[in-house]
């Protein structure tokens, strides 16, 4: 015989899966979201000028 609590149990797994596919795609989202931005950083920086940490274009410190 099935006992009462055994239909909870299987309601929790259902809800437990949806918060773990929902969890899943925004962590999809943000690491596509993520490497864009890398991306955008690396198309920048490739652009032939030296930056510096600080922010000065063209200076070096040697």
């Amino acid at each position: 015989m099935a006992k009462a609590g055994d239909k909870g149990k299987g309601e929790a797994k259902g809800s437990r899966q949806d918060r773990l596919k929902l969890a899943l795609r925004e962590n999809l989202k943000r690491r596509k979201a993520q490497a864009r931005e890398r991306g955008k950083v690396s198309d920048a920086s490739s652009s032939g000028h030296e930056t510096s940490l600080d922010g000065e274009v063209g200076k070096r410190r040697d």
